[in-house]
């Protein structure tokens, strides 16, 4: 990964060094139960916190995480949280996972095809061979591509729209009810469930 550290070292890059490999950190592989699969981190400031779609509780929810929390609102009755950092989600055995696991600032996939997708992909591999029960949520056309990677007779793969605004507001986002559909699995098979607030 020398086009990592080189850009790191000469450019501005997301996120800290210190928080490249936060999701694995703090999703044990013996907790984890569900994989929500991102693209490539937030590439403004402040923003990247080393898991797919969080941000620091003093930042500003991005777009994408505003949908997010409104579908959980809505699927679960949830009210809608004061902070976008899902810490709490990965400590409960969500993998909150990108496909690229660093960016340039405002220059989104510009780290893509330099190596990380190699490493992302083993590790969906590796999760669906050495796990069971496990859920996939893959948002957007991207993420549903990696579906290959999974042995659906073993896990559960739920797919939708992007929460981006531009699939949201086109219909493909709002209503797919994956929060609950995860819960209603994972009930199911391990008598266990995500709480899906955030603090």
């Amino acid at each position: 990964m020398i086009f990592v550290e080189s850009n790191y070292k000469n450019k501005t890059c997301y996120p800290p060094v210190n928080l490249i490999f936060k999701a694995f950190k703090i999703c044990s592989f013996d907790s984890l139960k569900v994989v929500i699969l991102g693209q490539d981190p937030y590439h403004g400031e402040n923003q990247a916190d080393g898991l797919s779609f969080s941000v620091s509780k003093t930042t500003k929810h991005p777009p994408s995480l505003i949908n997010i929390f409104k579908e959980v609102e809505n699927d679960l009755k949830i009210d809608y949280p004061k902070y976008g950092n899902l810490n709490n989600w990965g400590n409960q055995g969500v993998l909150l996972l990108n496909s690229t696991l660093t960016v340039e600032e405002n220059k989104p996939g510009s780290h893509q095809k330099k190596g990380w997708e190699f490493f992302t992909d083993q590790i969906i591999r590796y999760i669906s061979n050495n796990k069971n029960n496990v859920v996939f949520m893959l948002w957007g056309n991207y993420s549903k591509m990696k579906s290959k990677l999974i042995d659906q007779s073993k896990h559960l793969i739920l797919t939708s729209g992007h929460p981006s605004p531009l699939s949201a507001n086109r219909g493909y986002w709002f209503g797919n009810k994956h929060f609950s559909k995860t819960n209603k699995y994972l009930n199911k098979k391990t008598g266990k469930t995500i709480q899906w607030k955030t603090h």
